[in-house]
């Protein structure tokens, strides 16, 4: 979610913008009035006034939106929200122009001279430039505070995870020379042979992966038949995985175990019988992967932290910049994952 910018913050720089976009005809009054030329008259403080608080408004608005408005509810790409904050901004400026026009009759009282017409048209088109760049750096200055923030809060996630490793740690040796033993031992059964050999190749893929941002998806899908395995081997044919994937797509990356998390979560959360078998479908669209299922929720959910999904999300902003988009239409749960 993008932060905003505070209002009193843009209140305060849209003044001090106004006051410098009056400074030249402040120093134009004073050197009349100091040198006899004028009285200081209400009409021209009024004036003075008018300008003024005109600037401070339109510097407010072309803020807010440059700032905040089309950054929080227009979700499209980057290029996208420059086009439509430069629509937006010479809207602004058209509606303010006209309504300068229209009631400084009604304030002051006479009809605006042409030539400061022309003068006030151009001092509105190169504040709405300056204005521009201005909302720019703002906006990047809150982002990148918030970025720090934001790996700031990472670094301690990750240094209780790594705590939480040290309390936790099996020696990895040990825990293979066990399986290795235990193969062994159960070498004349096949199908639990099998099942010993998939999950030696689970620990180690996520021991390896550990050291990893980013995998190739052949690599995940490879881990991911392993898990597939186990889960076929618990619900025999209750459990189906249909995988679609191009081999073109087979090198690009996506974080590790991404696939296997969502699957894991299908089996989790969805009902798992002989008249309701559970068929996830794993394929591609739109140059993403795309992990799907019928929702048929569980009477009784297995217990969980419910802290998948939101950490996956937060991995793919982090390591790919992009947003995890989860669906839910015409009882399928989908979610769409982009690749690297």
């Amino acid at each position: 979610m993008i932060k905003p910018i505070k209002a009193g913050q843009i209140i305060k720089v849209s003044l001090l913008l106004a006051i410098l976009i009056s400074l030249p005809r402040s120093i134009y009054l004073y050197n009349m009035f100091s040198g006899g030329s004028i009285d200081l008259s209400g009409e021209l403080v009024m004036d003075f006034l008018y300008r003024y608080i005109f600037f401070a408004l339109f510097s407010y608005l072309i803020l807010q939106v440059n700032t905040n408005l089309v950054y929080q509810k227009i979700k499209a790409r980057h290029t996208v929200q420059l086009v439509i904050v430069v629509v937006i901004d010479f809207l602004i400026l058209l509606l303010l122009l006209t309504l300068y026009h229209f009631m400084y009759y009604h304030v002051m009282g006479v009809d605006i001279d042409k030539r400061d017409w022309g003068f006030v048209k151009f001092n509105y088109v190169v504040l709405t430039v300056v204005l521009f760049f201005i909302a720019r750096v703002l906006r990047l200055q809150t982002d990148q505070q918030e970025s720090k923030l934001e790996n700031e809060r990472l670094k301690q996630q990750n240094l209780q995870n790594e705590l939480a490793a040290l309390k936790n740690q099996i020696d990895p040796h040990f825990l293979f020379n066990s399986l290795n033993s235990l193969t062994s031992l159960i070498r004349d059964n096949k199908p639990a042979t099998q099942f010993v050999n998939k999950l030696s190749y689970m620990y180690r893929y996520i021991l390896q992966s550990g050291d990893s941002n980013l995998v190739t998806v052949k690599e995940e899908l490879k881990y991911l038949e392993s898990y597939a395995y186990l889960i076929e081997t618990r619900y025999r044919d209750r459990f189906q995985l249909n995988i679609k994937i191009d081999e073109s797509f087979l090198d690009k990356k996506l974080p590790p175990m991404a696939l296997q998390l969502l699957v894991e979560n299908a089996v989790k959360h969805n009902e798992i019988s002989a008249s309701h078998p559970l068929k996830v479908d794993i394929l591609q669209r739109n140059g993403s992967i795309f992990v799907e299922n019928i929702i048929r929720p569980r009477t009784n959910l297995a217990d969980g932290t419910k802290n998948g999904l939101i950490n996956l999300k937060k991995r793919y902003a982090l390591l790919l910049k992009q947003d995890l988009s989860i669906r839910q239409d015409n009882d399928i749960f989908s979610v769409e994952l982009p690749l690297a």
